[in-house]
């Protein structure tokens, strides 16, 4: 069914409440079993009761909006949008700089418009908080961003400025026509690898007492020091087995912190990633499967999940309209490939949220945490079923 009319009028008239209460037939938590008949209430734009109707005491004075099924606000693990815009032409694509091959001083907050249609569009589907920035490309494309999908503005909208820093290995760094831009796997690793160890030398020297000796801020540096801290993981987009091995092989040398992104071909070498305790956003299962994504799979995510291997779900970059998937839809497909439905919707929530950093405040519907909340008109996962609403820090947006 279709939003019913009433939800258009009363989001107008509630849209700066931050305080409602979510009545669903089926409620997923993502902190526990799911609930029949259970209830969220939210406010003051946070969560202050969970459970089941019967027994969860809520105020009278709030306004109660019903659906079959509700869940913790939908996380969308990496993606480009608020960069790339739905026009696809030059002025509203900022996710890829190719200037030169290493920058990851390019800050993704400084480009994201808020208010750009695709941002609006995954609000539509229940998506309440994305991870975006700099898209895959180039060696290092910049740094990415953690954002809820309010649409208000890129400072009040934004969890965590800088998530992580954008890295490709393969043939995606290879291929670009920059003027710095590798030709070969050797050589993108030994640039890589060459970067951090100048910032290894001038975090050092940053360090020393004497200010005279202290070279001057260099913003590259900086962030690259940040990853070398352990401050900021590197977001690696690797697909092939030997690209991955060489991600692996990096962060043992430098012992940084990573997450691998794409990792098409991880399936070959998974006890390696799950010895390395390394998460992984697999490619989304309905990527075309050509180029670096060749040797792809669907069954992917349920191979991450029988290997213990940390995991979230992504809509991931696209160069052509509309620029953005739609990441529920690619946990249905992951589902279908043999995932279970649990694992699927914590794949979009709370296992998405951890694996950014950024559980403490959403993934879940638990007291104390952000009041988001994604309500369907039936099963989430089924192709015919409706977002009815999507509510972000007690505020609902309509379709």
């Amino acid at each position: 069914m279709r939003a019913p009319a009433w939800l258009f009028a009363w989001c107008c008239a509630a849209s700066a409440a931050a305080q409602v209460v979510v009545q669903a037939d089926t409620l997923y938590t993502g902190a526990g079993p799911a609930i029949r008949d259970g209830v969220v209430v939210i406010e003051g734009g946070k969560v202050t009761a969970v459970g089941p109707a019967a027994t969860t005491p809520a105020p009278g004075s709030l306004p109660v909006l019903r659906c079959a099924v509700a869940t913790p606000g939908l996380v969308d693990a990496h993606s480009v949008v608020g960069l790339a815009g739905h026009l696809n032409q030059p002025h509203d694509q900022d996710q890829l700089e190719r200037s030169t091959a290493i920058q990851p001083e390019l800050r993704a907050i400084d480009a994201f418009n808020a208010r750009e249609k695709l941002v609006g569009w995954l609000r539509s589907f229940g998506i309440t908080t994305v991870h975006t920035g700099h898209a895959p490309g180039i060696l290092v494309s910049g740094q990415t961003m953690v954002v809820k999908t309010t649409g208000r503005g890129a400072d009040q909208d934004v969890l965590v400025p800088c998530a992580m820093i954008a890295c490709t290995l393969g043939e995606q760094a290879t291929t670009g026509d920059g003027p710095s831009t590798p030709r070969t796997r050797s050589k993108a690793v030994a640039m890589l690898r060459a970067a951090l160890l100048e910032a290894q030398e001038y975090a050092r020297k940053r360090a020393l007492e004497d200010e005279s000796k202290r070279p001057a801020q260099d913003l590259k540096l900086e962030a690259l020091a940040r990853v070398l801290r352990r401050e900021v993981p590197l977001l690696v987009t690797a697909n092939r087995e030997h690209d991955i091995s060489a991600a692996l092989r990096l962060a043992r040398e430098f012992d940084l912190r990573i997450v691998l992104d794409g990792a098409a071909e991880s399936y070959l070498i998974l006890p390696e990633i799950a010895a390395a305790g390394v998460p992984v956003i697999p490619h989304p299962p309905m990527a075309r499967t050509s180029g670096a994504l060749k040797n792809a799979t669907m069954e992917l995510p349920r191979l991450l999940a029988d290997a213990g291997i940390p995991f979230a779900m992504q809509s991931g970059y696209e160069s052509y309209v509309p620029k953005t998937r739609v990441v529920l839809f690619e946990a249905a497909i992951a589902m279908r490939e043999g995932l279970a439905y649990e694992r699927a919707l914590a794949a979009i929530t709370l296992d998405a949220a951890r694996l950014l950093g950024v559980d403490a405040r959403v993934g879940s519907l638990e007291p104390g945490k952000d009041g988001d909340v994604a309500l369907f008109d039936g099963d989430p996962f089924e192709y015919t079923t409706h977002c009815i609403a999507t509510v972000i820090d007690g505020v609902v947006h309509g379709k």
